[in-house]
């Protein structure tokens, strides 16, 4: 059976708002799931939560219902603790305004590099040095929709790797966080994985002498993607079997993170004619 809260010292609320720190994201390798939908497709997606928090005034609508319906059949089950609490309670839980009264706890969701599922035809993304988590959220929402194998974050020791577990992150993912498979490895670990599996490396860089869709993308490949602010580390460039460019015609010198991204995942999908690793959905976003 569900506990009640209305405590804002209650144990349990203070340190669902200590994960709004990434520090402590880390040290308990857990982060926040808020929102009528982001937590209906965590749960499509299996993801089982730690702990679950409904504030009952706040659910209103047959999706949250059913939600909410769903937490309390996994807490009878005794799948995962429910709490039900009070609007100041939640309000002092929640990261952002709006949530629909719903929240969970989950583990964190990155695995090793071992454990990304590759297709036949390779087709991954790797970002260094992201800086914002809604561009991360985005460039993840547009690998689910290019049937990627997965997205892996690269780190080294001077650019250490965008806040996958952000709750801005998660949010601006639009769920595509709990479907898509996601790594974070140490640069050089990553480009040793990827050589070993014979997948080429494909860097993005404005110095680049061919664009986009000169580059013959079709085998298996890695899209790896810089920050805006400092590009690639030059462990990529020597790793590259090849640099390629977006052509900019205007005022501006750079794209969007995710923008670019986007850009360049869409033409391994033309050139593969369009045939991702996974079947297209018909449902109009």
């Amino acid at each position: 059976m569900s506990q009640s809260i209305s405590s804002l010292q209650n144990s349990h609320i203070k340190n669902v708002v200590k994960l709004n720190n990434r520090q402590q994201r880390d040290a308990q390798q857990l982060t926040v799931v808020e929102g009528v939908r982001e937590v209906s497709r965590a749960l499509s997606c299996h993801i089982l939560p730690v702990e679950a928090y409904i504030c009952p005034p706040l659910i209103t609508g047959d999706e949250a219902t059913a939600v909410a319906q769903h937490l309390y059949r996994r807490e009878e089950s005794g799948q995962t603790r429910l709490y039900e609490v009070t609007p100041a309670v939640f309000a002092k839980m929640a990261y952002r305004g709006q949530s629909g009264g719903i929240l969970m706890v989950i583990p964190y969701l990155t695995r090793p590099l071992n454990d990304i599922p590759l297709s036949p035809n390779p087709f991954l993304v790797i970002i260094e040095g992201g800086e914002k988590p809604g561009n991360l959220g985005a460039i993840l929402r547009t690998a689910d929709a290019a049937g990627v194998d997965g997205v892996i974050i690269s780190e080294d020791e001077t650019r250490r790797g965008t806040d996958v577990h952000n709750p801005n992150a998660v949010r601006a993912s639009l769920g595509a966080l709990f479907s898509v498979p996601v790594a974070v490895a140490a640069t050089d670990e990553v480009i040793d994985w990827l050589h070993r599996r014979h997948i080429r490396v494909a860097i993005t860089t404005p110095d680049a002498m061919e664009t986009y869709t000169a580059v013959n993308l079709t085998g298996p490949i890695a899209i790896v993607m810089g920050s805006e602010a400092h590009g690639l580390s030059d462990a990529w460039f020597d790793a590259a079997d090849v640099q390629l460019t977006i052509p900019m015609f205007g005022l501006v010198d750079s794209l969007n993170l995710s923008v670019a991204t986007a850009v360049i995942l869409y033409e391994v999908i033309r050139q593969r004619e369009g045939q991702p690793s996974k079947q297209p959905s018909l449902t109009p976003v």
